[in-house]
């Protein structure tokens, strides 16, 4: 019984290292514009051009291929009951259902901005957070920066996770002047 167990698990990394040096389980960078991201079992996705089919709140927002990406940099307040409402409500010493009608002003900003529309994935360091959502940068085929966007009309504050910093000095900029000019949820 263990011998079959090792010569199964043997395989298996065997398998495994097989793919990651055809490179299968990485991205695939085919020009500075453009990457895909190849799936060993399935189709690759290409993330210069995907479809954004739902904004789930202000940071947060599903792919057409119901992958969820969590915008790297920025974080905006909860609509929904939840441990980080409570948390958020506690520190800010603002009452939940403040803190639930900024969330939901900032997500209709963001559903507003880029929900059912095509955009471009830009990644830093690390490609996903602790809930296997996708860590990105994300640009609309025009060129504009959403994350970026976000936090110079008000609808967001800094939330910077090293190594992912890529941005971290224009975040700070942007919502220093947002909340000096109040715009957004700083009003």
């Amino acid at each position: 019984m263990k011998k079959r167990v090792f010569w199964l698990l043997f395989l298996g990394l065997l398998v495994l290292a097989s793919r990651l040096f055809s490179g299968d389980l990485e991205p695939r960078f085919h020009s500075k514009e453009e990457v895909k991201w190849k799936v060993p079992f399935g189709r690759s996705y290409d993330y210069s051009n995907i479809l954004v089919t739902r904004a789930v709140d202000g940071d947060t927002l599903v792919l057409e291929n119901n992958e969820r990406v969590r915008l790297i940099g920025i974080d905006t307040p909860e609509m929904h009951e939840s441990d980080k409402l409570n948390r958020d409500a506690q520190r800010s010493r603002q009452d939940v259902e403040t803190i639930k009608q900024l969330g939901r002003r900032s997500y209709e900003f963001t559903k507003k901005l880029v929900e059912g529309k095509r955009v471009r994935l830009e990644f830093d360091v690390e490609k996903f957070d602790r809930y296997k959502r996708i860590l990105a940068y994300v640009y609309l085929l025009d060129g504009s920066f959403l994350n970026a966007i976000i936090i110079e009309q008000g609808y967001a504050s800094l939330l910077t996770y090293p190594p992912n910093v890529k941005y971290a000095d224009l975040f700070l900029k942007l919502y220093r002047e947002a909340r000096q000019n109040q715009r957004g949820l700083w009003r």
